[in-house]
């Protein structure tokens, strides 16, 4: 176990509180609003409340999924685990009652997303900051988080800002990730958890466009794919399979099927996907050879329109290959026939980077949830600790699952404390 820095700062604030949360996102707000009978101090950096909150969804707030639980559970990768007790304890449809008996009317799409029915993100942070001045929370603006330490000997969390020292019994640590550094989730969380004994493991930006060497695709922005299939590859191993809706970029690679797994890709990595609806690329190089060999007196183009993809995608397959609009299919030799086959069911494109935390959506990395409780959300190295939200080592995919998460956790956290 870690060992844990003891260190006495002087008590600038007059009160000592039951319980203080830094960080007013989505986690700390809704922690912060669930704390029933306490004194609670919100400590926020910025000037207001849920920053990126207001961006989330293009300003539309997806705040969650109507999907089933047992579904949420595989949409973190391989924390589904560690989430489950916060996810079963504050699920989805609470989610929707919470908001709804707040005065926001809700909406969900065929696809499962859930919005505020005015597709106003401002309607979500002035619910819950409504709600935690109806709960007597005191929240505080401008104040930065320089450090934290714990004053064992008189059982409190001392909390040194930029203006003040403030000290408490409880401590909630919800500041967020890396992505969207500009709201002010710029990982000083991680420095704080790190102060206190905790292990962070290494941040980086997740559920973000792949950029790729070479990119061959700029002049088709704005083209996608539904439910295509794509292998990562390392090494010359595969390590993943996923499918889903591709779109191509005029810089690079997006859609759900490549934000959900951006949090699996590095530098390097090959992606080899499948444009076709066959299954697999064995079933497709078969299907096309007879096609191609039945139809010797049509040209290559002709024959491309089949297979029922974008003209200006098969134009541009056939741009990379060299092959002439005019070229029949009985002119087309093995070594052609093979590499327009590869283009279309393994087309390998190798990632150059992911985009950075300005674009990311969320991040992956954070305190280690070895160390955390997953049935408390309390630090197993400091007692009276917690932590909520992105902050932990867990990413969701996109879809409303992040911010579902981060209430969770929050919720989570304050039912702990209540029961103390």
């Amino acid at each position: 176990m870690a060992k844990v820095i003891i260190q006495k700062e002087k008590q600038c604030d007059n009160m000592k509180y039951d319980v203080i949360v830094i960080g007013a996102g989505a986690a700390g707000l809704f922690a912060a609003c669930s704390i029933k009978d306490k004194s609670v101090l919100l400590i926020e950096k910025n000037s207001a409340a849920g920053r990126k909150i207001l961006l989330s969804g293009a300003g539309q707030c997806n705040f969650t999924n109507s999907c089933e639980m047992s579904e949420f559970l595989t949409r973190y990768g391989e924390r589904g685990r560690f989430l489950k007790t916060a996810l079963f304890s504050f699920t989805n449809k609470n989610a929707v009652e919470f908001f709804e008996k707040s005065g926001v009317e809700t909406i969900a799409r065929e696809d499962g997303k859930v919005f505020p029915a005015s597709f106003k993100s401002s309607d979500i942070v002035e619910a819950l900051i409504e709600k935690c001045r109806k709960n007597n929370v005191k929240i505080i603006y401008d104040e930065s988080v320089e450090k934290v330490s714990r004053d064992e000997d008189k059982d409190m969390f001392l909390v040194k800002t930029i203006k003040n020292t403030h000290a408490g019994t409880n401590l909630i640590i919800a500041v967020g990730g890396k992505s969207y550094p500009n709201t002010g989730s710029s990982g000083d969380g991680y420095e704080l958890a790190k102060s206190l004994g905790h292990t962070i493991e290494q941040p980086k930006p997740c559920l973000a466009p792949v950029y790729v060497e070479n990119y061959p695709f700029s002049d088709l922005s704005g083209i996608s794919f539904g439910n295509i299939k794509i292998s990562l590859w390392r090494n010359n191993k595969k390590i993943k399979e996923f499918s889903g809706d591709m779109l191509f970029t005029h810089v690079n690679i997006s859609g759900p099927v490549i934000l959900n797994n951006s949090r699996y890709m590095e530098k390097g990595d090959v992606l080899k996907i499948n444009f076709t609806s066959f299954p697999n690329a064995e079933e497709f190089k078969t299907d096309f050879e007879n096609i191609i060999f039945s139809s010797g007196k049509y040209n290559v183009k002709t024959v491309l329109k089949s297979l029922d993809m974008p003209k200006r995608f098969t134009d541009k397959i056939m741009e990379i290959t060299g092959i002439q609009e005019d070229k029949m299919c009985s002119e087309l030799d093995k070594s052609k026939r093979k590499k327009l086959m590869e283009m279309f069911c393994e087309h390998s494109l190798t990632v150059e980077r992911l985009g950075d935390y300005n674009i990311a959506m969320a991040t992956r990395g954070g305190v280690k949830t070895s160390e955390i409780n997953q049935k408390t959300m309390e630090s197993k190295i400091v007692p009276g600790l917690y932590f909520a939200g992105e902050v932990i080592d867990y990413d969701g995919d996109t879809g409303g699952f992040n911010i579902q998460a981060n209430f969770s956790t929050g919720h989570l956290a304050a039912e702990s404390i209540n029961k103390k």
